[in-house]
């Protein structure tokens, strides 16, 4: 049989990342032969990408057994080896949720630790263990990127989800935010607040009673309420309030006064800050739960809280770093239903041969979610720079109409446009 070749950026040791085409190896009976056509980057990538084999998911000798970076992806199923026919069909859209942890080999990941499955890929071979612990779904989306952007859907699914309420005297955890409550999310106008609020209003579960989203940068207050309007989310039944507290002297004071001057259920903080943890903390009501969600950069990360209020107000604190694989497959199905927008979270939208800068640089570009797609050629371009740039690119030109039908978001008919229109690396399998 004629080999299958793959073009793939490949990591060979700090900052030092190739794109290469290559030869995949045969699939035995325990594998699966598949496309790509949208990945995601993470900052993990770009972690992984500075520290080389000093990343604890990666392995010490990438400098001759060299990975494929990237783990938010989604295609087609192409071949199946014979031991999964009979759960996996060719021509199947599916994701992978990474975090496999493998008995023995819990640091192992794709786009991390093997040589023949990560994002940043025309087609992999996806092995045994990602099918023996259930880490491949499928997905039935109109859309590759809904799939692709799950992935840090569905951390803030989690995040939701390992909430937790309780009576007083009750020693039985109610798990998630409280339904019908009062909610707040400090700094969470970004990409992933913006995911946030789209959950908290369209999902099915777990819907606040009053959602309040506060930040220091009005820009993004406005365009979250262009996004999601506050007469959109009256209509789904909850009371929405964007609320800047930047140069406020005191924004605890500001943020209880919307809300009756009391505190509230579930307080998330979404942004490494101290100050913004001290302020959650100072926040919360009678059993409340203070879920930290940002992520800090620095083991030795501390905030002050208030143990009086632990002790006597039943204060409770909570954090994820990461969803589990049901929430990976609830996030893929709330896209493909249409419940969710998942590209609210998507910022910049590019080809894979500009993966290699887009990652090494990635701490420095703002924005939120970057797209890929790995079979055109694309410079890692913002949204927000379609229209400029259309002023002498006709591909850009008719991605900037499309988007701005969409209240300057990414979609569908965007990605169909790319895949028909922007200049070709290589065509999609046909195996």
């Amino acid at each position: 049989m004629k080999s299958i070749q793959s073009l793939a950026l490949r990591l060979y040791g700090e900052n030092d990342l190739r794109l290469e085409r290559f030869d995949l190896p045969e699939i035995s009976d325990d594998e699966i032969l598949a496309d790509i056509v949208t990945n995601s980057i993470c900052m993990s990538d770009y972690k992984a990408t500075i520290q080389g084999a000093n990343h604890k998911r990666v392995p010490k000798d990438i400098a001759e057994k060299p990975i494929i970076l990237g783990h938010e992806f989604c295609g087609k199923l192409l071949k199946v080896g014979k031991n999964w026919q009979h759960k996996f069909k060719v021509g199947q859209k599916y994701g992978v949720q990474p975090q496999l942890n493998i008995p023995g080999r819990e640091h192992d990941a794709p786009g991390y630790s093997f040589r023949w499955i990560g994002g940043n890929a025309t087609r992999i071979v996806i092995p045994k263990e990602v099918m023996e612990l259930d880490c491949l779904l499928t997905y039935d989306g109109d859309a590759y990127y809904k799939s692709s952007i799950a992935e840090p859907v569905s951390c803030i699914v989690g995040a939701y989800r390992c909430s937790y309420h309780f009576k007083a005297g009750d020693y039985v955890h109610q798990m998630g935010i409280k339904k019908g409550g009062t909610m707040v999310i400090l700094a969470g106008a970004g990409p992933m607040g913006l995911s946030a609020i789209d959950l908290a209003i369209h999902g099915p579960e777990h819907r606040p009673g009053r959602m309040v989203i506060t930040d220091i940068d009005q820009a993004r207050l406005d365009r979250a309420a262009q996004i999601f309007p506050v007469e959109h989310a009256k209509t789904c039944g909850v009371e929405l309030i964007y609320l800047n507290t930047g140069g406020v002297p005191d924004p605890v004071r500001l943020i209880k006064s919307v809300n009756d001057g009391k505190g509230y259920n579930d307080v998330m903080v979404f942004a490494p800050v101290p100050a913004l943890i001290e302020q959650g903390s100072a926040l919360l009501d009678f059993l409340g739960c203070l879920n930290f969600f940002a992520g800090p950069a620095h083991s030795d990360f501390k905030a002050s809280i208030n143990f009086y209020d632990v002790h006597y107000m039943g204060h409770h604190i909570v954090g994820s770093s990461g969803g589990n694989t049901q929430d990976l497959q609830d996030s893929m199905n709330y896209a493909a239903q249409g419940l969710i927008t998942p590209s609210v979270m998507i910022t910049h939208v590019g080809g894979i041969d500009s993966v290699a800068e887009t990652t090494k640089t990635l701490t420095k570009v703002p924005g939120g979610k970057r797209l890929v797609y790995t079979h055109v050629s694309m410079p890692m371009t913002a949204i927000a720079d379609f229209a400029k740039l259309g002023e002498q690119a006709p591909t850009f030109k008719a991605l900037a109409e499309i988007c701005a039908r969409n209240k300057g978001l990414w979609c569908t008919e965007a990605e169909m446009y790319v895949l028909t229109h922007a200049p070709r690396l290589e065509e999609d399998s046909k195996i």
